[in-house]
């Protein structure tokens, strides 16, 4: 129960003191950018999170949308773009040839032959970002010892209770738990809201066929990069990404094939992760002591640090109107951690995977 409350509080502190923003010299330079935006569907504000990559306060710059059917509703968005801002390079990509058992990096292969510039963006479809954007990420590739830089994001719930269950697992448990993370020196991680880098970086681990069957291909990426002993950046900042389950079944899976990726990359790390889990291990401990006085006053600790945790990761006071989703949330993300060991399928865009051991994924039927 110690752990629960040491994780707990470590967590609500690392959490707040992450931010090192680049030096405002480096932050100068602003050479043409591609943004790379791989699509499939349409998503809650789809329309205002790829205008957002549109309306950005940088000098040049490229966005390259692609999709594999011509028939997928993500075009009309795209042609509308492109109408609205007829001075922006935006280009559409239609693409159906399959490079690996990931369609999303299958789509970002097809999509490169179109990409003008050295410096390249990827962003995943329902990424909201502020219009310094591309200006912020850019920067630290001006050094040559950096590999890729990422972005934390936020969860914007859409809809009942299951999207905003899911935005606690993010706002609440995840992404604290990286910047935590990143507070004490690790940069072991990616995430696909952005990634920047060099065009001669990717080339040299591969381009992306290298990651064309991995699951965590954004995890991959920096993996990749690290090893050629260039450095992971964490940006300053924050983007945003809009949360929309329509059930309990979709929240799970969706629940689940995050923590699956987690174990699929990080094997070791996930097995340790139940410490980080505050209210549901501290109950059980105080179960387990029988209720003691001490036990209890921990467990009563430990719902306090979550509580830090909670309004540690928000901006505002608004998460008073969400502290009824702490128990309920650490009860359903311990439970589905202890269900990450029981089997390595996945629900992804309506198809099943089964993830390997190396982190790849096959199509079931």
């Amino acid at each position: 129960m110690a752990y629960s409350i040491i994780a707990a509080l470590a967590v609500a502190v690392g959490s707040r003191g992450w931010v090192r923003p680049s030096p405002a010299s480096v932050r100068t330079a602003t050479p043409a950018v591609t943004v790379l935006k791989p699509l499939c569907g349409v998503e809650p504000e789809f329309y205002a999170s790829l205008r957002s990559f549109c309306d950005q306060s940088y000098a040049r710059f490229q966005i390259v949308f692609g999709v594999r059917d011509g028939n997928d509703p993500a075009v009309a968005t795209v042609r509308r773009l492109q109408r609205e801002f007829p001075d922006h390079a935006l280009d559409l990509v239609i693409d159906a040839r399959i490079h690996g058992s990931s369609l999303k990096v299958s789509n970002l292969i097809n999509m490169m032959r179109l990409a003008r510039h050295d410096y390249l963006v990827l962003a995943d479809s329902d990424v909201r970002v502020p219009r310094d954007h591309l200006a912020r990420v850019v920067a630290p590739l001006a050094d040559p010892g950096v590999g890729i830089v990422t972005c934390p994001y936020r969860g914007l719930a859409r809809g009942g209770i299951w999207s905003v269950l899911l935005t606690s697992f993010v706002n609440d448990w995840f992404m604290p738990s990286v910047l935590t993370a990143a507070a004490f020196g690790s940069r072991a991680f990616a995430f696909g809201a952005t990634i920047a880098l060099r065009r001669d970086v990717l080339e040299a681990i591969g381009g992306f066929g290298a990651i064309a069957d991995q699951l965590a291909d954004d995890y991959r990426l920096g993996e990749l990069t690290r090893r050629k002993g260039l450095r992971t950046v964490l940006s300053d900042v924050i983007v945003e990404t809009y949360v929309d389950e329509p059930s309990a079944r979709d929240m799970v899976r969706h629940e689940l094939r995050w923590l699956r990726t987690i174990r699929a990359v990080r094997p070791a790390g996930y097995a340790s992760l139940f410490v980080t889990f505050g209210w549901p291990v501290a109950a059980l401990g105080c179960l387990l002591a029988g209720g003691a006085g001490v036990a209890l006053a921990m467990l009563a600790i430990t719902g306090a640090a979550r509580v830090l945790l909670h309004f540690a990761s928000r901006k505002t006071g608004s998460g008073f109107l969400q502290l009824w989703v702490l128990p309920i949330n650490d009860l359903l993300a311990f439970a589905l951690w202890g269900w990450g060991f029981v089997s390595r399928q996945i629900h992804w865009r309506q198809a099943r995977y089964r993830v390997a051991r190396d982190g790849s994924v096959q199509p079931l039927a």
